[in-house]
């Protein structure tokens, strides 16, 4: 099958479309054959990520606003069944990068990165679900984790804590929608040589950091950190009827970070 026409004739939602893997994600379903409803808080951001597809000769709208609000997520749902008819694809990827440790994240803090990750990714589950259901769609929902949902990482306590939080609320949604054929699954991805590495900078200034500093390439066992090209394709194949039988996993790509014995350094004897 020719990969551009992979995802053709269907209709996808995507959180959280920054330049880096959000965007990555939204243009890689487009470039599938895809229809993108891109969504963010910055509604140049999304505008943005749409007008990319859109200049490459796929369908996009820009849809902006918080993932934690209920209406948000019914209007972005509402703008791909105009789009398409339909909605067959939902990536939860929306995240609040805000790298605190547990002795120094403010509780409200806290509280909002959680709610953004988790709450966000159970409000656009529930309303494409709903939407998949009423029209009969056997779709498919992809959870967007981290590395860090699976080891213990210092001073990033809130996102690692619903990171993690996405592996069993992804079991639990597939476990629900399994009675109409819609799957739920989770794809892992780890630190990222960024597409941007301006705006990677100037976003990682904004969210700051308490923690200890990290050697992610130095103790990669890869011999690079992947790119958001490197998702692209797993995404791709999860969001396809290729996938069909698969639900409630998750596909890891992280260049073999999780599965590293840890007082291994890559390079020295």
């Amino acid at each position: 099958m020719d990969e551009r026409q992979r995802l053709a004739g269907k209709t996808a939602v995507v959180t959280g479309t920054s330049p880096n893997i959000g965007g990555a994600f939204a243009l890689g379903l487009a470039a599938a054959g895809a229809k993108v409803v891109c969504t963010d808080i910055d509604p140049q951001v999304a505008q943005k990520c749409a007008d990319s597809i859109t200049g490459s000769g796929g369908q996009a709208v820009a849809v902006a606003g918080d993932v934690t609000d209920p209406e948000h997520a019914r209007e972005a749902i509402a703008r791909a069944m105009e789009l398409g008819g339909h909605v067959d694809v939902l990536v939860n990827n929306a995240v609040w990068f805000n790298q605190k440790g547990l002795l120094t994240m403010p509780v409200d803090e806290y509280r909002r990165q959680l709610d953004v990750i988790l709450a966000g990714g159970f409000l656009f589950t529930r309303a494409a679900a709903e939407s998949m259901i009423t029209t009969g769609t056997q779709g498919s929902i992809v959870n967007i984790l981290s590395t860090a949902a699976w080891q213990g990482q210092p001073g990033n306590i809130g996102y690692s804590t619903a990171k993690s939080g996405m592996i069993n609320f992804t079991r639990s949604a597939a476990m629900d929608l399994a009675e109409h054929g819609i799957r739920v699954n989770g794809l892992t991805p780890t630190a990222t040589a960024p597409d941007d590495p301006e705006e990677h900078a100037r976003k990682a200034a904004a969210a700051g950091t308490s923690g200890p500093s990290m050697d992610f390439t130095g103790q990669f066992p890869w011999k690079r950190l992947p790119t958001t090209r490197d998702y692209v394709p797993a995404l791709v194949f999860l969001a396809s009827d290729d996938a069909a039988m698969i639900t409630g996993s998750n596909i890891t790509v992280d260049g073999g970070a999780t599965a590293k014995y840890w007082p291994w350094r890559p390079g020295l004897q």
